[in-house]
């Protein structure tokens, strides 16, 4: 869980968002029309994997299907250690309460729109906050917490004129 708060910290506190105006075009692998997906199309360990819809597979939509077909394909290339955590996380996400897992869906579409300068930018400062120890990460985000409105605008004020200042290198 401390994964989803750290990268909601650095997704608010490091990039200037913006409204849909800024959003790009979507991935077209995944805006175009899907075509069904027949079930005996779908290779054995994938329907093995997959059997709880298969009575319902036909009437599923046919951009369900290709995403429960992707995401048995994925499954099915983890090794255990990949599936253990994924399992953990799953946990995780489904113990969150539903108006949390909603914020956090709200910030992955904003994300989403971002352009891909942008996102680098999102990951790199969560991987740079990440790096940190714990005892920092967590005095920042009290800090956060802790600020006002005022106070947080100047925060980030500040972090974008970093952003902006050229990098020197120091001898």
């Amino acid at each position: 869980m401390k994964r989803i708060y750290a990268w909601l910290l650095i997704g608010m506190l490091n990039v200037p968002w913006a409204g849909p105006a800024v959003a790009q075009s979507p991935d077209p692998a995944f805006t175009a029309p899907k075509a069904p997906l027949a079930w005996n199309a779908l290779p054995a360990d994938q329907r093995e994997l997959l059997q709880r819809h298969a009575r319902d597979w036909d009437s599923l939509p046919p951009a369900r299907q290709q995403a429960l077909a992707r995401g048995a394909q994925r499954w099915l290339q983890m090794d255990p250690a990949a599936r253990a955590e994924a399992r953990d996380r799953f946990r995780t996400w489904r113990n969150l309460p539903e108006e949390r897992r909603e914020l956090i869906r709200r910030h992955w579409q904003r994300f989403q729109q971002l352009d891909p300068r942008q996102q680098a930018l999102v990951r790199e400062n969560f991987h740079a906050f990440s790096r940190l120890p714990p005892w920092k990460r967590q005095f920042l985000r009290q800090r956060w917490l802790d600020a006002t409105p005022t106070e947080r605008a100047r925060m980030l004020e500040r972090l974008r004129e970093r952003r902006e200042r050229p990098h020197r290198l120091q001898r």
